[in-house]
């Protein structure tokens, strides 16, 4: 079984098609998606959609992003600004709704509540955000700090991380994937496809670490 780690889709469902047909899983591989599939992009109704097929044909985990957290706080508490600040309104545009009315069809709500907070396989720890550097990845699952998964970034300029394995993680864009003994970061930034150094989906193939990256398809 192969693994495949897929970056920071962000609405972009058109680079999505492209970047798995480049991919070209077969049914004996593992798709992990990072999170953040909503916000800020052109088609987060379309990216939710293809992914709700893609479950049915090949195995995959979905793990939640922060921007599934904002979306699921704006529909349990009303907490409208802040998802509206961080791309909302480009997911509600794409479901032609807009404002503290707006509405997700139920398939799609249920979808979001199912994603995970992390997937630990045997040499890999695959979560949104990240991990705190000092604490082992058991600690942090003991810990269950839910925020630390969806919104960390110390990792990223941490000297010395204290993990068993691999982390696996986007949230923060960069212009190309991090590739270290300890850290993988595959958000290359799709949904800021007007900056120059951006622009990309990205994905990485494990063990072997094999990464391919595909330019925003508008």
């Amino acid at each position: 079984m192969g693994l495949i780690a897929i970056g920071d889709i962000h609405g972009c469902a058109l680079t999505l098609d492209a970047l798995l047909l480049e991919l070209n899983p077969t049914p004996e591989d593992h798709l992990v998606f990072i999170g953040d599939y909503v916000d800020r992009g052109p088609d987060s109704k379309g990216v939710i959609d293809r992914l709700m097929i893609l479950k049915d044909e090949f195995r995959c985990t979905f793990l939640r992003g922060n921007h599934e957290d904002l979306m699921l706080n704006f529909l349990d508490k009303g907490e409208y600004d802040l998802w509206a600040v961080n791309g909302g309104i480009a997911t509600q545009q794409s479901y032609g709704a807009f404002g503290e009315g707006a509405t997700i069809p139920e398939d799609h709500v249920a979808f979001v509540r199912s994603t995970d907070r992390y997937l630990d396989t045997e040499d890999f720890f695959f979560v949104h955000a990240g991990i705190l550097p000092g604490r082992t990845i058991a600690q942090s699952i003991a810990d269950g700090n839910e925020q630390v998964f969806l919104w960390e970034r110390s990792h990223l300029q941490a000297d010395k991380l204290a993990w068993e394995k691999t982390v696996v993680c986007g949230h923060t864009p960069t212009t190309h994937p991090m590739n270290t003994e300890k850290l993988i970061n595959i958000d290359t930034g799709c949904c800021f496809y007007t900056h120059a150094h951006l622009g990309r989906l990205t994905a990485v193939r494990l063990p072997e670490r094999e990464f391919v990256s595909i330019p925003f398809v508008g």
